[in-house]
């Protein structure tokens, strides 16, 4: 039998195509590898990514000190008090599956599937929900994940209200989101675009400035990984652990070197 490929070549393959989207036909001539064995190779690698680095790169706060930490990052990065994160959802562009109808089709005009993620004020996914179909709303999305069910039955372990800097009414921690999810003690929402009090506008403003982290780790989320910018032709259960795989790796130098990536984007 032939010599097996080395590791190393194995993930400098599945990174390649992560990196760049390139097809399996393209790796063929990179790495000299026939585009059948990349077609194993790639789902093998991203499997193994997410089996031995999720658990630890992609894990969501469950304790009071855990979620401190995220509202201290918020607190002092954002200027923006109790905040346990900021939440959207992403559409992951795909190629219409098989017999699929207008299941996956969205309201932007394509197919696609859903990327929903609380993030915290360094850019880092805290939790990660891959595979909705693109014409779910995010709200609806949300409303069917086990975060959501945690918040609601007050099992997430998140921290007691307490008083903002300089106040003594406490106040409950929550999350930051957009108009697409409903309101609630444990998430927060702009007021209305019209007909807003000067204090109604400040709010946002100081709301906004906490949400948009969301936007900004999707943004580079994709700048880093360019198969998020164009369709994927795998079948839907492929394209879930592809994208989970992206976020995991896009996790671990946040998590192990978060000085050198706060220096590259300073500079």
């Amino acid at each position: 039998m032939r010599e097996p490929l080395e590791p190393a070549l194995l993930l400098a393959i599945t990174l390649r195509y992560l990196a760049n989207g390139n097809s399996y036909k393209t790796l063929e001539y990179e790495f000299r590898v026939a585009n059948n064995t990349i077609s194993r190779i790639v789902p093998e690698t991203r499997n193994a990514i997410n089996n031995e680095f999720a658990e630890e790169f992609l894990k969501c706060p469950s304790t009071p000190d855990e979620w401190r930490a995220v509202a201290e990052g918020f607190s002092n990065k954002w200027n923006f008090y109790n905040c346990l994160g900021a939440l959207d959802g992403k559409h992951v562009v795909i190629r219409a599956p098989s017999a699929s109808g207008s299941v996956y089709y969205n309201y932007k005009g394509f197919h696609s599937i859903g990327l929903m993620a609380l993030v915290d004020s360094q850019y880092r996914f805290l939790y990660v929900e891959v595979g909705a179909n693109g014409g779910a709303s995010d709200g609806g999305v949300f409303a069917g994940t086990p975060l959501w069910a945690a918040l609601e039955n007050n099992t997430l372990g998140v921290p007691p209200p307490t008083p903002f800097p300089r106040d003594d009414q406490p106040m409950p921690y929550s999350i930051v989101a957009d108009d697409a999810f409903a309101m609630r003690t444990y998430l927060m929402k702009p007021y209305p675009q019209r007909g807003m009090s000067r204090e109604q506008r400040l709010y946002n403003y100081g709301l906004s400035r906490a949400r948009r982290v969301v936007e900004n780790a999707f943004g580079i989320l994709a700048y880093r990984f360019r198969f998020l910018l164009a369709p994927m032709a795998q079948r839907t259960e492929n394209v879930e652990t592809i994208v989970l795989a992206a976020c995991v790796i896009h996790n671990i130098p946040r998590t192990r070197f978060p000085r050198i990536i706060d220096g590259i984007h300073e500079n």
